[in-house]
């Protein structure tokens, strides 16, 4: 016989279908007046902490380290010992020698020429491959030289080290060895300077086109300076040497003047 219960839920199934329920929403039934022992509290949303970006590297001011280095020295020595100690030069890397100076310290003849060769580069001195050779036969013929006690010069370069394949010095290396080479002329005091090439006059007058400046006096480092063809350009154009020969008189009468 069926229980009056049985007849009950019978009865409350039926009402639901009437209100239009057709299907269940589980098959256990839930207690939605049941109070659970413990309600876990909700979590505090955590921010997203964004990713931090690593700051970059500081880009080394390789000109201001160079003017500092130039400025700390006292004499030629600790200047040759600085540009040693300089590290900020690529051209450094690839160089046997550092090339400082050549001739007699003090010389009232100052010659500052473009870079060492793969000569220069061997012997650490400036100017003793074959255009070396052409520069001493040029200057012996003013009776001067830089072995010359009684007419001596002194020489040295804007860059103190080769660039690979003897290509053209870059802005930057340049840039960065000036201060060097402004200190240089500073402590050897000459009396004129003679700019040998296209880029020592970049470095020294901020122009080039040797061709149009050589010949005519002009001033850098507050110095009367000459600027005229490098030897090497001589060598490959020996058309140029009558022009050459009358900036070498000019130099000569020059120093006459006083």
């Amino acid at each position: 016989m069926e229980s009056s219960a049985y007849h009950h839920d019978l009865a409350l199934l039926e009402w639901q279908i009437e209100l239009g329920a057709f299907e269940a929403i589980g098959d256990v039934p839930v207690n939605r007046y049941e109070v659970p022992a413990a309600v876990e509290k909700p979590k505090a949303a955590v921010a997203a902490t964004p990713a931090v970006a690593p700051e970059p590297e500081a880009r080394v001011d390789a000109v201001s380290i160079a003017e500092q280095a130039a400025a700390a020295a006292a004499t030629l020595e600790e200047l040759r010992a600085a540009m040693a100690a300089f590290e900020h030069c690529d051209l450094k890397k690839g160089a046997r020698n550092l090339v400082f100076s050549d001739g007699i310290p003090g010389a009232p003849v100052m010659l500052v020429g473009e870079a060492p060769g793969r000569d220069e580069d061997r012997a650490g001195k400036p100017f003793v491959g074959r255009a070396g050779q052409l520069l001493d036969k040029m200057l012996a013929a003013i009776d001067m030289g830089r072995d010359r006690a009684e007419a001596p010069v002194y020489i040295t370069n804007v860059l103190p080290w080769r660039p690979p394949q003897n290509r053209d010095p870059k802005p930057e290396e340049i840039a960065m060895m000036k201060p060097f080479l402004m200190r240089h002329i500073a402590l050897a005091k000459p009396q004129v300077l003679v700019i040998v090439g296209n880029w020592s006059c970049q470095a020294l007058l901020g122009k080039r086109g040797i061709t149009r400046l050589r010949g005519a006096w002009t001033e850098a480092a507050g110095v009367p300076a000459l600027p005229i063809f490098h030897p090497a350009y001589l060598l490959r154009s020996p058309e140029f040497k009558r022009e050459a020969w009358a900036d070498l008189l000019s130099l000569k009468a020059k120093l006459a003047d006083g």
